[in-house]
């Protein structure tokens, strides 16, 4: 896969603009960039941004946080595939997780991918807050779920994506599913630590420069 392939375009910051989110998807456009990741209010934006381009739009659910309800998780990814979006990537209850609830956090993460039907979950573990042991069972509960991606990190916890957390992801869903890694990555050297330990898609902002970098 080409390196610019790799990359789910992002720009979820709370003050972001229409100017910002236009820039963005122009970016993507030009790097032909897998997607553009947004939050839920700029999809339809993107989409229309993105008409007759190959970049796909992206956008979060139960974001930052994970601790909406399953049903609220559930409705907002139906309205964003509603809205155009082609990949959701929902935030995992970190505190059902800690708590053993494993069977909570898959039937969530199952309702969820009935709701987005063919198209692309992913799973946001927020790998800040766990240990490997917990790691895995989240990968698991994924996987167990239907999802079609594990991913690291919102980039609004305590910590980002981590090479180590990236290669105990992939070790535990295998190759059948995808492996996301976002949350601090800014250099080449980072996507290639990332790419090297397991990961089949980057999330970032940084991807430009990224890119550009020689």
């Amino acid at each position: 896969m080409e390196m610019n392939k790799f990359f789910d375009h992002t720009l979820l910051a709370a003050d972001a603009s229409y100017q910002a989110i236009q820039k963005l998807c122009e970016e993507a456009k030009h790097y032909h960039f897998m997607s553009v990741c947004v939050n839920p209010y700029y999809v339809p934006v993107a989409k229309k941004l993105l008409a007759g381009s190959d970049v796909k739009v992206c956008t979060v659910i139960g974001f930052p946080l994970g601790q909406m309800s399953p049903a609220a998780k559930v409705f907002e990814a139906s309205d964003a595939v509603t809205m155009g979006a082609d990949e959701v990537d929902m935030v995992l209850n970190v505190a059902a997780l800690k708590d053993g609830k494993f069977d909570f956090v898959t039937q969530e993460i199952a309702k969820v991918k009935e709701a987005v039907g063919e198209h692309t979950l992913k799973v946001i573990l927020e790998t800040c807050y766990l240990s490997d042991e917990e790691i895995v069972k989240a990968c698991l509960c994924a996987k167990n779920g239907g999802a079609d991606f594990v991913k690291t990190s919102t980039g609004f916890g305590k910590g980002g994506a981590k090479a180590h957390h990236v290669a105990l992801m992939r070790k535990t869903v295998g190759k059948e599913m995808g492996v996301k890694a976002s949350g601090g990555i800014h250099t080449r050297e980072d996507f290639e630590a990332m790419v090297s330990a397991g990961a089949n898609r980057i999330g970032a902002s940084s991807s430009v420069a990224i890119m550009e970098e020689k």
